[in-house]
């Protein structure tokens, strides 16, 4: 091999042990200002990175036919008026919990394991955000109704 390949290959080897497995591995580092939802339970806090779905298109589409979800990776629904938003599990392929957030910034209940492919409506109480997880996150972090919630590098709609 000659010395300009083996240089080639060298640099692909490194590139590839930096990115995240796509079998579960690592997941991709988080940049300083991704877009976060803090839960404080049990005296700890726990960061969730999320993608925002914040327009009527988006929340539609929410975490449909995605095969895995990484570990304190989920998606924020952010909805224009505090209400009893519900939930379908249609063409979502993998478990989650649903942790609805009042407009005061409370957990108002969690809707856990909630199983792929359903078509029943979930819900928890009336909310004005929705954090999806990986299904079992909110048991593994004792996340319960009352629990404190801050939104690190979003902007989010004022009360109408």
């Amino acid at each position: 091999m000659t010395s300009a390949a083996a240089r080639l290959a060298c640099a692909a080897a490194l590139a590839a042990a930096a990115c995240p497995s796509p079998s579960g591995g690592t997941p991709a580092p988080v940049p300083n200002d991704a877009p976060q939802v803090v839960l404080e339970s049990g005296g700890k806090s726990h960061a969730v990175t999320v993608e925002v779905a914040d327009d009527e298109r988006k929340r539609e589409m929410g975490l449909m036919f995605r095969r895995k979800l990484d570990p304190d990776r989920g998606m924020l629904f952010v909805f224009p008026e505090e209400d009893e938003h519900a939930f379908r599990m249609k063409n979502t392929l993998i478990p989650l919990d649903m942790i609805f957030i009042d407009g005061r910034g409370r957990v108002a209940g969690v809707v856990s394991r909630a199983a792929p492919l359903g078509l029943e409506p979930r819900s928890a109480g009336r909310s004005r955000y929705v954090l999806e997880v990986a299904g079992g996150w909110a048991e593994e972090r004792g996340v319960k109704a009352g629990d404190r919630v801050r939104f690190r590098n979003l902007v989010l709609p004022a009360d109408p």
